[in-house]
C-alpha cells in the first residue's frame, strides 16, 4: 500500500479537502484484502495538528473483542471503556488510559471512522491501534492526535504465541508513553460524587448488538457492575473479572459510514455528537438521563430530567453506545 509523506504539509486546504472528500465518499474495497492493513514506518508525533490548550494527553487503545480475542490483557487499569458496534453487528472496545498504565493492553485492532469524533473530546490523545481501511488512513492522519501502529512503534508492540493472529498483537503502553498523565487528561464531562436521588434497584442490564450481546450483574460484594459478553464472564488474563464502578447505556445513533471492511460489510458510524437519552448504572440501581454533547471538542454531560448533573460512582466507567429507538 502507498503511503503518504507526511512531510507535505505545504499541500494546499483544496488538496487535503479533496482526499477527506474522497475518503468519505469512497467505499471500502479492502486494501490489501486484509482487514488490518499497516500503514509503514513513519514519525508518529508529526501526525495531525494539536488544538490549543496545554491539557494533558491521555492513551486510548483500540481493542478487539471477538471471542478469539478474549480474555483481555490490560482492560482493568482503564479509567473508561467505550463499546462501539462495527461490522456484522459485532462490537470493539477503545480503553482510555490516564491515572495508571497496565503493563500490556490487548488484543490490539484496527480504527474506525467513528473513533476520531470521539476522540476529539481530548487533548491529542494518543490513539494505538493496528491498521485501518487504507481511505480511513487520511483522515486518521489530518486529526488532531498521534496516531501509533506496529509499523510506528514495532518495539511497542509484540504477539502472543498461545492465540492466532489477527487476535494476538499486544501494546507495552510504557514504551509510548513513560508516565500516566493524571486524572486531568479525562475531559470527558463526567462527574464523579453522590448518587443522584431515586433510581430504580437493578440487579442486572443487558445491551444487545446484532451479534453481541453485553450484561452488567450488580454485586454487593464486589461494589462493582460484573461485565459479561456473549453469555460468558468476562474477564483478564489473570482470570479477574472485569468490573465497573458506573455503567452508561447512552443511546445513540448508529448509521451507515462511507466505509466498509475487506468483505464488503458497512462499517456502522456511531454519533457521539449530539444529545439523546441515556440509562446510567451505580451503586446497583439505574437512573433514566439525559446526554447532551454539543460539539466534538466538549465532553458529554449528563443529566437527571430537571437539570441536575448526575454523578458517577468513584472508579472504572464503561459507556455502551447503543441505537437509539
Amino acid at each position: 500500500m502507498g503511503r503518504r509523506v507526511r512531510g507535505r504539509r505545504a499541500t494546499t486546504t483544496a488538496t487535503l479537502l479533496a482526499v477527506t472528500v474522497t475518503a468519505l465518499a469512497a467505499g471500502c474495497t479492502g486494501g490489501s484484502g486484509t482487514p488490518d492493513d499497516g500503514r509503514g514506518s513513519s514519525n508518529a508525533s508529526e501526525r495531525g495538528a494539536s488544538p490549543s490548550g496545554t491539557a494533558p494527553s491521555p492513551l486510548a487503545v483500540k481493542l478487539d473483542n471477538a471471542r478469539s480475542a478474549r480474555p483481555h490483557t490490560g482492560v482493568d487499569a482503564a479509567d473508561v471503556v467505550y463499546v462501539e458496534q462495527v461490522e456484522g453487528g459485532l462490537s470493539r472496545l477503545m480503553a482510555v488510559y490516564a491515572t495508571r498504565m497496565p503493563e500490556s493492553v490487548g488484543p490490539v485492532r484496527s480504527a474506525r471512522e467513528s473513533d476520531l469524533e470521539l476522540l476529539r473530546q481530548f487533548h491529542r490523545p494518543t490513539l494505538v491501534f493496528s491498521g485501518a481501511q487504507k481511505k480511513l488512513l487520511p483522515l486518521i492522519d489530518e486529526a488532531p492526535l498521534r496516531a501509533v501502529t506496529p509499523s510506528d512503534a514495532p518495539d511497542a508492540f509484540h504477539r502472543a504465541s498461545d492465540r492466532a493472529a489477527p487476535h494476538n498483537l499486544y501494546l507495552r503502553p510504557g514504551r509510548i508513553v513513560p508516565e500516566a498523565p493524571g486524572r486531568a487528561a479525562l475531559t470527558t464531562g463526567f462527574r464523579y460524587g453522590s448518587a443522584p436521588g431515586g433510581g430504580t434497584a437493578t440487579d442486572s442490564r443487558t445491551v444487545r448488538y446484532p451479534a453481541a450481546r453485553f450484561t452488567f450483574t450488580w454485586s454487593d460484594a464486589r461494589d462493582r457492575w460484573l461485565v459479561g459478553m456473549d453469555g460468558a464472564p468476562a474477564t483478564e488474563t489473570g482470570g479477574a473479572r472485569m468490573a465497573a464502578a458506573t455503567v452508561v447505556v447512552q443511546y445513540v445513533k448508529i448509521r451507515e459510514s462511507g466505509f466498509r471492511d475487506f468483505l464488503g460489510n458497512n462499517s456502522p458510524y456511531t454519533e457521539t455528537v449530539g444529545s439523546g437519552k441515556a440509562t446510567v448504572l451505580r451503586d446497583g440501581r439505574a437512573w433514566d438521563v439525559d446526554w447532551k454533547r454539543a460539539k466534538a471538542t466538549d465532553g458529554t454531560a449528563f443529566t437527571t430530567a430537571g437539570g441536575s448533573p448526575v454523578n458517577f460512582a468513584e472508579g472504572q466507567v464503561w459507556v455502551v453506545y447503543a441505537q437509539a429507538s
